[in-house]
């Protein structure tokens, strides 16, 4: 299922009432994300797996050097009526006190940090359509991790809005280290986590036993046939010699 479109109505002219209540009133399936973007209702489906995971390991990180009178959010709908938007961030990091109250809707301007991520449904609605209704409403930091980038995935920070336009601050591809600025002081590598949790999760690979009795650093040939069936490296062992060379036993292995 990819983005589908709401048409508010026909003709034009809505105000700023008629859409929000055309898209609360959106009949969407469970778990779905409506949104108002640039005056169009879209429907997005459910996030992936992979999708959840990447929020959830960057809002551990973040909870570590925001203020505690700030809050990280993944459902709360941030609206700019200059715009004729309603987004829902995968997070967005604000004061708490701007979240206290009824409805599920703030100012964007409240916020201090978005993040989104994209999907393969509605890349393009986070790639333009947000950078721009993001620096209209002058959110200060705009942070785009774009998995489905064509080449490698990309994480993207914008900010510094002027006259409804960004700045690029940096770009990186995933495995290397970004930064964000104060307030959030935060250096980070995106995709790292990720690739982290599924070495943890690799099976490991039965390894004969050594001749034991041998003298200290004699490379059993065993050790050395396993590393060399295995593909590329040792699944056990964390050393760097044992991936970049790997028909030598690693001296590291136990």
């Amino acid at each position: 299922m990819g983005a589908l479109t709401v048409d508010p109505a026909p003709g034009h002219g809505q105000d700023w009432d008629d859409l929000v209540r055309i898209c609360e009133e959106t009949d969407a399936p469970e778990g779905c994300k409506v949104q108002l973007i640039e005056g169009i209702v879209t429907v997005e489906p459910p996030p992936s797996k992979d999708h959840n995971l990447t929020a959830e390991l960057l809002q551990r990180r973040l909870y570590g050097v925001i203020p505690e009178n700030w809050g990280i959010y993944q459902t709360l709908g941030v609206a700019m009526p200059g715009r004729g938007g309603i987004y829902i961030p995968d997070l967005v990091v604000m004061p708490c006190a701007a979240v206290a109250g009824p409805g599920n809707r703030v100012p964007a301007e409240e916020a201090r940090l978005v993040v989104e991520i994209t999907s393969q449904a509605n890349a393009d609605h986070d790639r333009i359509g947000k950078v721009h209704g993001y620096a209209k409403a002058g959110v200060g930091l705009f942070l785009l991790l774009d998995p489905w980038h064509s080449g490698r995935p990309t994480a993207t920070l914008y900010g510094e809005p002027d006259g409804g336009t960004y700045r690029v601050l940096d770009t990186v591809e995933h495995g290397e280290k970004l930064t964000l600025p104060e307030p959030f002081g935060l250096t980070w590598t995106p995709g790292s986590s990720r690739s982290a949790e599924r070495r943890r999760n690799a099976p490991v690979l039965p390894v004969r036993p050594g001749n034991a009795s041998g003298p200290p650093g004699r490379k059993d040939p065993s050790r050395r046939a396993a590393v060399m069936r295995s593909g590329g490296y040792a699944l056990t062992c964390r050393s760097t010699r044992c991936r970049s060379t790997p028909t030598t036993c690693c001296p590291a292995c136990p």
